[in-house]
């Protein structure tokens, strides 16, 4: 019986992927093990292997196509004993059914990377569609996140238009759903009162793009596509800004004692093929520190869970590295960051940071994590606000080491001082847990030879 190759969900944000490149033609022989072609997801550039053996009947999506949704048929393969010819003839480009869970009705894996089921998704992962009961008795398929969102927000699933693979509800569906997707209120209104004012859908794409090109004349502009990580980053962006109730706290950390110490390990670091075996720059010292502010407030190194909190019990501290010519960003994860040294978590973020802007990464190297850090001082910021990235309570903005002017025993002194802003996650944490994490963090990274023990 001949076996559909589907769109793999490579990635907990993919809902789409472009097909870069097909390796095998139609006609050749596959094997398990054989990569077969390379799809880019949101986040990377990703080798595909196969799992079945037979022989490559028919492509149904040819290289090169963009925007192709996850589950969709992209190849047919023709088992042994099967008539090849009869099999192409026979494929069609229709989806795969609705039904099939995405962890299963995926005949393609990446290689060295855990089952898309296994991984620990990100809440605004693609999963198999969840069917909620709908007024009319109908199923509504929904991402699991969108119906936390609906029930949060009182929204009646079943009146939602769902963008998703074959109408799917996602999250985004749920944040712009007009007056009408919500459910009637408990209450009713008070005899007499006025009605509520309507609410004005939110235009689509295209009527926006319409209305913003009318401002401005034509010619005068250049119209730039979101290619695929933008689009995620938008509606990621978007939904935690709407749906994380966040507070901001800020220090001025001292970081003299910090730079001097740098200059000493980085004048004393052995040499390896005739270069340096490290160089420690202030953001790895950031990291540490942050790593080990967790460990004294361990209470603030929870992630959101929807009706419960994750209590993690490494620091795993993800560092934004933006990628090369606004594309955006990824976020490698240093794992268990308040174990290693300075010079083992500088090298790896440097790895990370090289493969992250060549989209090299596998997922599990930015997937999950406790926290992460937003550094801009090397491009002379001084201080910042940072967007969480869910399923995280936290994020820390890390601005610019100057010299300032500051009173020290009642005198007037200069010191170097780097100014940080931790953004917090109200439903995880208060004020005062998060007051301790980024009091920890100022007293690590004030005594720098704390993290040398």
């Amino acid at each position: 019986m001949s076996i559909e190759i589907l769109m793999p969900a490579l990635s907990p944000t993919m809902e789409k992927g472009n097909l870069a490149k097909w390796l095998k033609k139609e006609g050749d022989k596959v094997a398990p093990g054989d990569v077969i072609a390379e799809i880019e997801t949101d986040k990377a550039t990703m080798e595909v292997e196969a799992i079945d053996e037979g022989t490559l009947a028919k492509i149904v999506v040819p290289e090169g196509t963009v925007d192709v949704p996850v589950n969709q048929l992209i190849a047919v393969l023709a088992t042994d004993g099967e008539d090849v010819k009869a099999v192409a003839a026979g494929s069609g480009a229709a989806p795969a059914k609705a039904e099939a869970p995405k962890a299963e009705a995926s005949k393609v894996e990446a290689p060295k990377a855990p089952e898309p089921a296994a991984l620990v998704p990100a809440p605004a992962a693609p999963a198999a569609p969840v069917s909620a009961p709908a007024a009319s008795g109908a199923r509504v398929f929904a991402s699991p996140l969108a119906r936390r969102l609906a029930k949060e927000k009182g929204i009646d699933l079943s009146v939602v238009k769902g963008s998703g693979p074959r109408g799917r509800v996602v999250a985004a569906d749920v944040v712009a759903a007009p007056a009408g997707g919500a459910a009637k209120p408990a209450v009713a209104p008070a005899a007499g009162s006025a009605p509520a004012a309507p609410v004005a859908a939110p235009l689509s794409n295209s009527a926006l793009l319409e209305q913003v090109k009318a401002y401005y004349e034509p010619g005068t502009y250049e119209e730039v596509p979101l290619d695929a990580m933008r689009r995620v980053i938008a509606q990621r962006m978007t939904e935690a800004r709407q749906t994380v109730p966040t507070f901001y706290l800020t220090v001025d950390c001292d970081v003299d004692a910090l730079l001097k110490l740098r200059e000493e390990l980085n004048k004393a670091a052995p040499e390896k093929d005739g270069k340096p075996a490290y160089k420690l720059s202030v953001n790895d010292f950031v990291i540490k520190a942050y790593a080990l502010a967790f460990q004294q407030v361990p209470d603030a190194n929870q992630v959101w869970g929807g009706d419960r909190y994750l209590k993690l019990k490494h620091s795993d501290i993800g560092v934004a590295v933006a990628i090369d010519g606004g594309k955006g960003l990824l976020t490698p994860i240093i794992r268990k960051a308040e174990t290693k040294t300075l010079s083992a978590i500088s090298n790896e973020t440097r790895d990370f940071a090289a493969r992250a802007r060549n989209k090299k990464l596998m997922p599990h190297e930015y997937q999950g994590g406790s926290s992460a850090i937003s550094n801009l001082g090397m491009f002379g910021i001084k201080d910042f606000t940072a967007i969480i990235n869910p399923p995280h309570a936290t994020i820390l903005a890390v601005g610019t080491s100057e010299q300032r002017a500051v009173v020290k025993g009642g005198q007037l002194a200069v010191a170097t001082q780097m100014t940080v802003t931790v953004s917090c996650d109200h439903r995880v944490m208060d004020g005062a847990m998060g007051a301790q994490l980024l009091t920890a963090f100022k007293q690590i990274i004030e005594k720098p030879m704390s993290m040398l023990v």
